[in-house]
């Protein structure tokens, strides 16, 4: 038998084949195709992100208006605009048949932003408006920065 005879460098140099890992240029193929996904879809989840917040203010708005309905059911009026949201939680002075707190956490909630709800009675105590201004906290405005009411 004839065995050909390994140098001694052939014996010591791995082959291609045995190789382990990755080269550059298919770790760069993986990363363009991640910054197209992040590019294609990061729109649509900010997006996404910014629409739940007026959803959540639309929720709590439509929870205090919940807890409205309960304060009239037992006091006979809605709360004053000195009284607030807090009479929500808080028995206002002078008041003899409040079964509150009538929120399920027992305090009034901030808006999605950061802000205090605003609470206004209205004309001949009948009705109440409940909203928020949004991310601008200004009057009007589109999208996030839109007002957020019940009335």
């Amino acid at each position: 038998m004839n065995a050909t005879p390994l140098t001694a460098a052939a014996r010591r140099a791995p082959k291609a084949r045995d190789q382990r890992g990755f080269t550059l240029i298919e770790l760069l193929v993986v990363l363009v195709i991640l910054g197209l996904l992040a590019g294609l879809a990061g729109p649509r989840v900010i997006k996404y992100l910014s629409g739940a917040k007026s959803d959540t203010a639309k929720v709590q708005i439509e929870q205090l208006a919940a807890g409205m309905d309960l304060f009239i059911l037992d006091v006979g009026r809605y709360p004053a605009d000195d009284e607030g949201l807090q009479a929500l939680v808080e028995a206002p002075s002078g008041v003899n048949r409040w079964n509150g707190p009538y929120l399920t956490k027992k305090e009034v909630p901030l808006d999605p932003w950061g802000n205090p709800y605003t609470y206004r009675l209205g004309d001949g105590g009948k009705d109440f408006e409940i909203y928020t201004l949004g991310a601008d906290n200004a009057e009007g405005g589109e999208g996030e920065n839109a007002d957020v009411r019940h009335n």
